[in-house]
């Protein structure tokens, strides 16, 4: 089959950006928000066919003689495309509202839209140069998302970001150049695509190539030494987009590192190296201190970034365990992590819009004026915590029971796994669990307050998001058994 049926839901949210960009009839809010919202809806009618059509398709064209552009519909592709197309469906319905008070909204919506396409190329891209093209593709039409407020912080997030980026980019992007010599192509496959015979004698260079690659990837994800950009750019971003920053854009860091791991290098290749056991230790770092800085953290979006930065590295750290459990858990915590990180970031962007509040310690009685909003980050931050039956409690388990059954690393690593878990979700009610506290009980010398609800527009994504992944974790047998098959495949 073609590939060409594939780029529907790549062009037709470009198409729709370009648009809303090129017209100034969309200047005004009804036709441009009539528009946009039939186009996140639309665009599920294009995705529908690649979610059923089979993983073999043939080239979009060739660059060269053996290097390929192509998209592929394969399991790990679907999935990310699923949970990256809901989750940005349901930040743009919110952020009608919301950045109605932010100005520059066609410029807002029209990249908006196209960042959309990008993704679901990055989702479907068949070859590691298909990927890096529309990684690279989304990491320009997102800096103006942070930068868009225009203010001097914004900017400074923005070209702090894009640094980042680049850098990250150009780790991977020297990998692949440092292992194209010791490999069949550079299309996607379970297993990898290393050929033993040209790998022999070379070890060492392929095992360096290949943890540079993850480390490129993994910036996105806000693995640290590369993080930086993460606790910046989230808090100076309006709050639709800190959403999808959170939920959907560190996701193409993750995607890039299972990739890696499972379709271009290859678990077997990697499993008991250095490489393993560096990159879980990175990981697991990344954890504990992206939770103690939230802990620490009185600014709520930054303590929300802080808290992303933790977050993003469970699901690092299920890859690394290159075990069919530590996968599963992986996948489920990406699920996890976009659905409750968009719904706190989005409660977060309504108490700001309400009340002008930024600072955690002036959030007192938040909940007896907002209690819409407030129940949905409430249930947001018990499935964040892993709050049994939050489908945060399952990807969790899973995560502790891949550390616990891999093999090939030094046996520390086992127990460490679930230990440096537990720690983190200590943290994690620490940072957030005040919060909703003191939102909902302030004491009786608190000054009463008027309810500041926002729209419906607003609340309704944060309840279908928050309601969602309790109906997930209450009933994740499906998922389970999808992402065991799917870890089959590559293990």
């Amino acid at each position: 089959m073609s590939s060409f049926a594939l780029l529907l839901p790549v062009l037709f949210p470009v198409l729709m950006g370009l648009l809303i960009l090129l017209f100034p009839d969309f200047d005004l809010p009804r036709p441009r928000r009539f528009v946009v919202t039939m186009a996140l809806l639309v665009n599920w009618v294009a995705l529908a066919p690649c979610l059923l059509m089979g993983e073999e398709t043939q080239p979009l064209f060739l660059l060269t003689s053996d290097l390929p552009l192509f998209l592929k519909a394969d399991g790990t592709a679907k999935v990310f495309a699923c949970v990256m197309a809901f989750v940005w469906a349901m930040a743009g319905i919110y952020s009608f509202e919301y950045m109605a008070h932010e100005g520059h909204e066609r410029r807002y919506y029209g990249l908006y839209m196209i960042t959309l396409g990008a993704l679901m190329g990055l989702c479907f891209s068949g070859s590691i140069v298909t990927f890096y093209m529309f990684y690279e593709l989304m990491t320009l039409l997102t800096m103006p998302m942070v930068m868009h407020s225009g203010k001097k912080d914004a900017v400074a997030a923005g070209l702090k970001y894009l640094i980042y980026s680049i850098l990250g980019a150009s780790l991977a992007l020297l990998s692949v150049f440092l292992l194209s010599p010791y490999g069949n192509g550079f299309s996607f496959a379970p297993g990898g695509v290393l050929d033993s015979a040209k790998v022999s004698g070379h070890e060492g260079a392929v095992l360096t190539a290949a943890f540079l690659m993850l480390l490129g990837f993994s910036c996105k994800g806000g693995l640290f030494p590369l993080h930086g950009w993460l606790p910046t750019a989230h808090p100076a971003a309006p709050a639709p987009a800190s959403a999808v920053l959170s939920g959907v854009i560190t996701k193409a860091g993750v995607l890039g590192v299972l990739r890696t791991l499972y379709f271009y290098v290859g678990a077997d290749f990697l499993r008991g190296t250095w490489v393993q056991t560096a990159f879980m230790a990175l990981t697991l770092f990344t954890v504990f201190m992206g939770s103690l800085l939230a802990f620490k953290e009185g600014l709520l979006k930054k303590r929300l970034a802080w808290s992303s930065v933790s977050q993003v590295s469970y699901v690092l750290f299920g890859l690394s365990t290159l075990h069919p459990l530590g996968f599963a858990g992986a996948l489920l915590h990406v699920i996890a992590h976009s659905l409750i990180k968009d719904t706190l970031f989005m409660g977060a962007g309504a108490v700001i819009l309400k009340t002008g509040k930024t600072k955690v310690k002036d959030l007192a009685g938040i909940g007896k004026r907002m209690p819409k909003t407030m129940a949905c980050f409430t249930l947001a931050s018990l499935g964040l915590i892993g709050i049994p039956p939050c489908l945060g409690f399952v990807s969790k388990w899973y995560l502790a029971q891949g550390s616990m059954a891999m093999a090939g690393v030094p046996g520390c690593f086992n127990l460490l796994g679930p230990t440096v878990l537990l720690l983190s979700a200590l943290l994690t009610a620490g940072y957030l669990m005040p919060i909703i506290i003191r939102g909902f009980f302030p004491g009786e010398d608190a000054p009463a307050l008027k309810k500041c609800e926002p729209g419906m527009g607003m609340v309704i994504p944060m309840m279908i998001l928050s309601v969602l992944m309790l109906i997930l974790g209450a009933f994740p047998g499906g998922l389970i058994d999808l992402f065991s098959a799917l870890a089959g495949t590559v293990l």
